[in-house]
């Protein structure tokens, strides 16, 4: 029997390329889908799958959907995806969600009891503790989608416990690798990633190296090593997705050539690994590897992103909300690409951190961050 995948955001960039991975997989079969607002798109994937159920965050989107799909159900609003999750049964959900908006579907996927897929890094730089914890006690399994997230998990699975003394992250280096002066950066030249396609918010986040210290964040809450034990490297040809160290001295690298369709693929056979069809990697003809530290002085935002993780409780949730809210600005081009950096050490300065013991304790935190953010945003101008 073919393993039920439910699709959370499957009109963005992960969730397009997983249902490329399920129409090629007869062990896979896609029993529901939901988005934000692209109804057109929404709408020609039910059709294409032929799933009974879809459901829009968008409340207006999903009238619009409505009377396109006819029989099919369609649900609406943050109820509406936490129904779906529910009430389509699925073996394994996906969540590829931007942004917080997946946190509270991956804890009803959690709570279920059903295997998640993560390619949404919130639920875990702002859930931490808690979604481990949830998934702990009902025995649910987080599945990492990034690469570098998915090459770890994958290293790790021949490891004896204790083995393992460091985890290294790879880091294209985005497209402002060794450029000097980053004030006049715009967003056309911030959302040219050079080996990557991705949504808006994570290629910025890539620009400025704070998507990699949230998968640093990310790592420590799925695999369970200290902050201190988990490094950054810049590796521009992103050939290597991650590596381990263990304690023998040796290093375990996970390589191919940049195809997000790999670790998507993993995290829906799993614990099975199925044939995709991507170029294969030639060494040879890629003929170099090159690596390099981070530049701490060019991309603040990783440090300010360790920062934040080591010091625990709500400051991530600030840090991600501010990041948010800064990203959203400068594509807007209300701020400078240097501001993202400064909105975000601003916002977690005013901020006291305070220890979390709930998930209504975090969504409220969201929502302070996202206040202080607006306004440090609005004091930052326009670039010049």
């Amino acid at each position: 029997m073919a393993k039920r995948v439910l699709i959370l955001g499957s009109t963005g960039s992960i969730g397009e390329q997983a249902l490329d991975v399920v129409s090629r997989s007869p062990e896979l079969e896609v029993v529901g889908l939901s988005a934000a607002r692209n109804v057109e798109r929404v709408c020609a994937q039910a059709a294409k799958t032929k799933v009974g159920a879809v459901a829009l965050s968008d409340p207006a989107a999903a009238e619009l959907a409505a009377a396109r799909l006819g029989d099919r159900r369609v649900l609406a609003g943050a109820e509406g995806v936490r129904e779906l999750i529910a009430g389509t049964e699925p073996d394994l959900v996906l969540n590829a969600i931007v942004g917080t908006a997946g946190l509270g579907p991956t804890i009803v996927a959690l709570s279920e009891g059903i295997d998640l897929a993560l390619a949404n890094k919130e639920s875990l730089v702002v859930g931490g503790e808690l979604v481990t914890a949830l998934a702990e006690a009902t025995g649910a399994r987080i599945l990492p989608v990034d690469s570098e997230h998915s090459a770890i998990f994958q290293l790790l699975r021949g490891e004896s416990p204790g083995t393992v003394e460091r985890l290294i992250l790879t880091a294209s280096g985005g497209p402002f690798r060794g450029r000097g002066e980053l004030g006049d950066v715009t967003p056309q030249e911030a959302l040219a990633h050079p080996t990557w396609e991705m949504g808006g918010r994570i290629t910025i986040d890539s620009a400025t190296l704070v998507n990699k210290g949230l998968e640093v964040i990310e790592a420590h809450h799925l695999f369970g090593l200290a902050y201190e034990r988990i490094d950054v490297v810049v590796h521009p040809q992103s050939i290597v997705h991650s590596l381990i160290e263990l304690n023998d001295g040796a290093q375990l690298a996970h390589l191919g050539l940049p195809d997000m369709r790999v670790p998507i693929s993993f995290a829906l056979h799993h614990p099975e690994r199925a044939d995709v069809t991507v170029p294969r990697l030639d060494l040879a003809a890629v003929g170099r590897l090159d690596f390099e530290p981070p530049d701490p002085e060019a991309f603040p935002c990783l440090a300010l992103a360790r920062e934040a993780g080591a010091a625990g409780g709500t400051a991530p949730c600030v840090l991600n909300a501010a990041d948010e809210v800064a990203v959203a600005a400068f594509l807007e081009g209300r701020i400078a690409f240097t501001a993202i950096a400064e909105v975000i050490a601003g916002a977690l300065d005013a901020l006291e951190t305070a220890p979390v013991g709930h998930f209504e304790e975090l969504f409220e935190c969201d929502l302070r961050a996202r206040e202080v953010a607006a306004e440090l945003t609005e004091a930052a101008g326009a670039p010049a």
